[in-house]
């Protein structure tokens, strides 16, 4: 088996079951301070029907997507790649985005779960409502990520999901050190850890989607061959360009150490010259904007920089 495969939907899983793990600790906590564990069991429901409609969304999206793959139909092998590309640019845009707003609302996250749980609080018949939606919508959220890379990933076989379930089960393990057992974790290091092996994992998307592309121009071409030419060409493809380089010799994909630079840092054995820039305006955009935010004054950092502004004054 490639375990190989497993590493990115670990990594993945591992930062966004956390993220659902301190919103869920933060409002058990807050359901405690208020002496309303009474809810708490509709804190445990929004836990498991944020799962269960993350799983259901993964599962329907990989049975349209195996549908297409046995469909006899004369374009199905189009519409196929068509319908992984975007699943991946889904995937980029949604993980890129919610890296990046996450990294900008860290410092505000507590604060802001403790007014909407107060505020549920407040609702009286409606709090019990409140404190489910607020659980199943935070769990919902990181889930449905989730479900999209792995269906995203699901060429490699069932290894995608063993790491997921690995992810989820150190999630747990590290929200329970926090929240049970007061265990102090430097989250603030973790998530930047985490966040450049998700830029990086997320970067190999880009290459993929841009490859699946290519393929759904390839497959269209066998169907119209007078439509693209140019496709099947030596050291060309159909939409990405010339080659950059062909290492399937020397440091093949499938192969360690290979297999692990492609699972880690987007490596092909094949690259093309499109692939490559688009990898690196994602680096340029998304890791810039990234690595900015983690630049960016905590309010206690701010509110000290300006009162030294105004003594200087």
């Amino acid at each position: 088996m490639n375990w190989s495969a497993a590493l990115p939907t670990f990594f993945i899983t591992l930062r966004e079951g956390v993220e659902a793990a301190l919103v869920v600790g933060i409002v058990f906590a807050c359901l405690q301070q208020a002496q309303k564990q009474v809810l708490n069991r509709w804190v445990y429901l929004g836990v498991l029907s944020g799962i269960l409609a993350s799983f259901g969304f993964g599962l329907l999206i990989h049975l349209g997507l195996k549908g297409l793959q046995t469909s006899d139909q004369l374009y199905a092998p189009v519409f196929k790649q068509l319908f992984e590309v975007g699943l991946g640019v889904i995937a980029i845009a949604m993980l890129s985005w919610m890296l990046i707003w996450m990294t900008k609302q860290a410092r505000f996250l507590k604060a802001e779960i403790e007014g909407s749980v107060k505020s549920a609080l407040g609702q009286d018949s409606q709090a019990a409502w409140a404190i489910f939606s607020l659980v199943f919508i935070a769990v919902f959220r990181e889930g449905l990520e989730t479900a999209l890379f792995i269906v995203a990933k699901f060429q490699d076989g069932w290894t995608p999901v063993f790491g997921a379930i690995s992810g989820l089960a150190i999630a747990f393990l590290i929200g329970i050190l926090l929240f049970k057992w007061s265990v102090r974790i430097n989250l603030k290091q973790f998530f930047q850890v985490m966040g450049v092996f998700l830029l990086m994992i997320v970067s190999g998307l880009v290459i993929s989607a841009l490859r699946h592309l290519d393929a759904a121009a390839i497959a269209f071409s066998y169907i119209n061959p007078e439509a693209l030419g140019i496709c099947g060409s030596p050291n060309t493809s159909c939409l990405l360009g010339s080659q950059i380089w062909d290492l399937s010799t020397t440091l093949p994909d499938r192969q360690f150490p290979g297999i692990l630079l492609k699972t880690l840092f987007g490596y092909r054995q094949k690259l093309y010259l499109v692939q490559a820039i688009g990898y690196l305006s994602f680096w340029a955009i998304v890791g810039g904007l990234y690595f900015r935010s983690l630049n960016q004054p905590t309010p206690l950092t701010q509110s000290k920089v300006n009162s030294k502004q105004l003594s200087k004054t």
